[in-house]
């Protein structure tokens, strides 16, 4: 599948921020650890969540789409049966149901699971918690098997922060016996949000949004409705996209808070916003400034917004230094851009120079990964004549029918099959 792009033109109109999938993701799975009907609003629809849909439907979870973007889950049959390898080797997120698992099965075992290849993912810090709350973990064959004999609370430090991992203990831990304290906790929105789902499913947690939670278990979940965030990852790549083609839009259904930092680089650059209420529209303010930008766990810059600062890097005056922390298989896209015109410089697995401005036109490339996927993209729409994206399909298990949606901009994009 590919994208074709015709660029070079400046672009107006109003986008709005569909759900997160990042926290989307992780509360599907918890509607596991109860028995009784859970309603999630303002789910996307992209390929990870049909895939994360399926999979619980194949565990004799019923699920349905009851609105729009609404989901109805009820796990009251589910139990534990042999997976669908080919999708849960295709979806990085099948990691988030150990802990909806670990909670209803002492024995279970799961496949090695995929993704985007961005770098060394490896499953230490789940694994980590896992076994502090009571599971035997072992391997074989590139297969996981889980078995325990009840889950009891404990103190778990993570050695560094890790997200899935967070919201992996976390689901295994409300149901667990006794308290379970998380120290160097992830505290991005997403998780936030999945600590709101299960708070008003009755799990008793608090310290949500700070590095430390307190977790008391309790014997029983019951349903609850829930509509997932906004997606700020979406928010910022529409925000980078209206300066990187020096075009003005809104962008709307928008969560600021989640986004402060971001927001804060791109005004120093010299962006100019307007905010009011759920909506920021973006002017361009002429000459852009280059900033260092180094990618940090929440409330830093995020990851996932790397390679879109990769971009807009090339539309700005002065040298960008782009340091990416966290993984280090996320500047792949580089090549592609240089490919395009840019002046880019890759120093080593973490750090990037780019100097600008410089135009870019329009080749043939590929999406090494979703979010350089987007990025692409979006280099597209600065190019001068057509690009195609190769790989296109990768960008559906994040955006949600994103051609139709950048259309919305005028943007002359057509996805061919």
């Amino acid at each position: 599948m590919k994208f074709v792009i015709n660029g070079g033109k400046k672009i107006s109109g109003e986008i709005p921020v569909a759900g997160s999938k990042n926290a989307a993701l992780p509360i599907l799975a918890a509607t596991l650890l109860t028995n009784e009907c859970c309603v999630i609003d303002n789910v996307p629809h992209i390929s990870d969540v049909t895939a994360l849909l399926k999979i619980i439907s194949s565990l004799g979870g019923e699920v349905s789409w009851t609105g729009k973007s609404q989901v109805t889950i009820c796990a009251q049959n589910v139990t534990y049966q042999a997976f669908d390898q080919k999708l849960i080797r295709s979806l990085r997120s099948s990691i988030l149901l150990i802990g909806p698992l670990a909670v209803r099965c002492p024995f279970f075992e799961l496949y090695e699971p995929g993704g985007c290849i961005i770098g060394n993912r490896p499953l230490d810090a789940h694994f980590h918690g896992l076994r502090k709350l009571g599971v035997s973990i072992e391997r074989q064959n590139g297969t996981y098997l889980f078995t325990h004999r009840g889950l009891t609370g404990n103190e778990i430090i993570f050695p560094e922060v890790s997200v899935t991992a967070t919201e992996t203990v976390i689901m295994a831990a409300v149901r667990s016996v006794g308290t379970t304290i998380i120290k160097n906790a992830a505290c991005e929105p997403h998780v936030q949000d999945l600590i709101e789902f299960l708070q008003k499913c009755g799990a008793d947690i608090s310290g949500s949004g700070t590095s430390t939670l307190v977790i008391r278990g309790v014997k029983k979940l019951k349903g609850a409705d829930h509509t997932i965030i906004p997606d700020p990852i979406e928010a910022g790549t529409f925000l980078i996209l209206a300066l990187a083609t020096r075009s003005t839009i809104t962008v709307s259904n928008v969560r600021t808070d989640h986004l402060d930092v971001v927001l804060e680089k791109l005004h120093s650059m010299g962006a100019k916003f307007s905010i009011l209420h759920d909506a920021i529209t973006v002017e361009h303010s002429g000459v852009l400034q280059a900033q260092k930008v180094e990618t940090r766990v929440y409330p830093g810059i995020p990851t996932d917004l790397q390679s879109l600062f990769g971009i807009l890097a090339t539309q700005v005056q002065g040298t960008t230094l782009i340091h990416e922390t966290i993984f280090e298989g996320r500047l792949g896209y580089i090549a592609e851009l240089i490919k395009m015109g840019a002046n880019a410089v890759i120093c080593d697995p973490h750090r990037v120079i780019i100097s600008g401005p410089t135009p870019l036109y329009g080749q043939e490339i590929r999406s090494n990964d979703l979010r350089a996927g987007i990025s692409m993209i979006i280099a597209g729409c600065i190019a001068i004549g057509q690009t195609t994206l190769y790989d296109a399909e990768i960008i559906d298990r994040g955006y949600e029918h994103i051609e139709d949606r950048l259309r919305l901009l005028n943007i002359d994009i057509q996805r061919i099959e």
